[in-house]
């Protein structure tokens, strides 16, 4: 069983920059390829990013590509969503989701996920 726990969220203006944490507990966070996704009021959940157990490998969205990083740092059973250059756009509930024993980078759809954090939201002003 992994619990996820999301933080780092709340309101930016436009241009600026916030680093979201996902914090796993268990023991087999290590295991896990991990995804962030979002979701927009009124909008289908969106894939953002995800990243491989070891953090060797990512993937994003094409739309946050250059401007979000994910990363890891599986001795704090933590993973992370840095955003940079964020738009009002931007603006939605950001949620990570552990996928056990997939090797690759986390996938972009959500069915493959077996855990899921509440969410954290994020706002951006114009």
């Amino acid at each position: 069983q992994v619990q996820l726990v999301e933080s780092g969220g709340g309101l930016v203006q436009a241009g600026g920059s916030l680093r979201l944490s996902c914090a796993a507990s268990g023991r087999t966070f290590s295991s896990c390829a991990m995804g962030w996704f979002r979701q927009a009021p009124g909008k289908e959940r969106e894939f953002v990013a995800g990243i491989s157990r070891s953090g060797g490998s990512t993937n994003y969205a094409d739309s946050m590509k250059g401007r979000f990083t994910i990363s890891r740092d599986n001795a704090k059973n933590t993973v992370y969503l840095q955003m940079n250059s964020l738009k009002p756009e931007d603006t939605a509930v950001y949620t990570c989701a552990a996928e056990r024993g997939y090797l690759g980078a986390g996938r972009a759809s959500p069915q493959v996920y077996d855990y899921w954090g509440q969410g954290t939201q994020v706002t951006v002003s114009s």
